[in-house]
């Protein structure tokens, strides 16, 4: 599709249509007068580096990179995932599934159940298409099993593959999964045996449990792969994973990744402790946020996986890895600029952008710099600003009225603001300029929301 105002909020209704390729050659800035406001943005530096860094990091542990296509539901982004040296791409449905696969994704994991018809029919109709398309999904239950067997009996004997699965193991009181490792294992056995599905892996989730704090993530990771390589080996034992190449192992989440790719990367070497299993393991990380990073959320978490690599021992392969580039963690990438539009009280500044705009899940948006009306020129703001709320179209920045800011705002001034949270800051966006660090347009992204 070419961007235009009328469907891609943050275009300049005066631009011509475009494809996000050309968008690059225009000599556009966003800092320019006529610049629409509000607009996303990416950086190119700390994108192009959050790429590579966290790609070297997976790579020195052992592990491949499936990162979560759902950040961004971006093509443009994805290849570049993909040309980075990512195994494949995860995505959280069949629909976002499909998108991928337009665009060339062939090795997927759908990080999620699949078991209404509609999903299962399509899943099909997209193997049918592309022999090459491999894309586990995950399975936790005898109903679901059910469903899947149900709508594989439809179809003619023979014409189709079974259904690639992953046995999920869940924690009491968190989102989906196996909850029991008897019950995990019972149903292995049963996928084993039936026509309609084929065990190729285990998988697990812990990033909505980390909480910033060393000892106890550490315990988590710890105790929820120590788990992972217990149902691994009673699976393998019951001759679970007869139907398979290898055996996949995948971890998600974007907090605690360190932790989880030792572990990965442990599970995949030949004489680590998954050694004795009939096949070789492939442990696969599911990071997604990485490729943008926050000023919020994730800045926190990922500041303790920081510390913890620039511990680690002298010459460790993760943290030589993580200190191989311009910097040893990731940066944040993303941001909404927007514009002043009143100035109805001292100390109160309100911007043309709100919660239509900008994530506020996991915490408001940071102000990070204003370029004043008729210039390019990037200064700082006081800090003690804050963004306070947002309406749907507003958002409130606050400052002491007795301080004097570095530049005193005024009306039709920019503002930057870095977010909390990227994916739901991508998924208000269908296109995004990427930009130099002067604010000038040098290529675009578009999402698939």
């Amino acid at each position: 599709m070419l961007l235009q105002a009328l469907t891609h909020k943050g275009y300049p209704a005066w631009g011509p249509q475009l494809s996000a390729s050309e968008v690059g050659q225009q000599g556009w800035n966003i800092h320019q007068p006529d610049w629409p406001m509000p607009c996303a943005v990416l950086r190119q530096g700390p994108l192009t580096h959050n790429l590579g860094w966290l790609q070297r990091l997976v790579f020195a542990a052992g592990a491949q990179l499936a990162p979560h296509g759902k950040t961004s539901l971006s093509p443009e982004l994805m290849q570049a995932q993909l040309q980075a040296g990512a195994w494949g791409i995860t995505f959280a449905n069949v629909a976002q599934l499909a998108q991928g696969v337009a665009h060339g994704v062939r090795w997927a994991i759908l990080a999620n159940q699949v078991w209404l018809p509609h999903d299962l029919n399509w899943l099909l109709k997209l193997q049918s298409q592309h022999p090459d398309l491999r894309t586990p999904f995950l399975l936790d239950s005898h109903a679901q099993l059910d469903a899947l067997e149900a709508i594989w009996h439809q179809h003619p004997t023979g014409t189709t593959r079974p259904f690639e699965v992953l046995l999920e193991l869940g924690l009491t009181g968190g989102r989906t999964g196996c909850r029991d490792d008897a019950h995990a294992l019972a149903l292995a056995e049963r996928i084993a045996h039936s026509p309609a599905a084929q065990l190729v892996g285990v998988e697990c989730y812990e990033g909505l449990w980390a909480q910033g704090d060393d000892a106890a993530d550490r315990a988590l990771v710890d105790g929820l792969m120590t788990r992972v390589q217990t149902v691994l080996k009673a699976c393998d034992r019951a001759e679970a994973f007869d139907r398979t190449d290898a055996i996949w192992v995948t971890a998600g989440g974007s907090a605690v990744f360190d932790l989880v790719l030792a572990w990965l990367g442990k599970l995949s070497t030949p004489d680590g402790p998954a050694s004795n299993l009939s096949k070789p393991v492939v442990g696969v990380l599911r990071s997604g946020c990485y490729i943008t990073h926050d000023h919020g959320a994730y800045q926190r978490l990922v500041h303790r996986v920081t510390h913890r690599l620039s511990a680690l021992p002298p010459g460790h392969s993760l943290g030589h890895a993580a200190t191989g580039g311009c910097s040893s963690s990731l940066q944040a990438a993303l941001e909404v600029w927007c514009s002043v539009q009143s100035l109805p009280e001292p100390g109160l500044a309100i911007l043309n952008a709100g919660k239509r705009d900008l994530s506020h899940d996991w915490g408001l948006p940071v102000p990070l710099a204003v370029v004043p009306a008729g210039t390019r020129q990037t200064h700082g703001l006081p800090a003690q600003a804050r963004i306070t709320r947002l309406n749907d179209h507003h958002a409130y920045l606050e400052w002491d009225a007795g301080s004097h800011p570095i530049t005193p705002l005024a009306v039709g001034d920019q503002v930057g603001l870095g977010i909390s949270h990227p994916c739901t800051t991508f998924d208000r966006w269908r296109w995004m300029p990427v930009v130099d660090d002067h604010g000038g347009i040098v290529n675009a992204i578009t999402t698939g929301f």
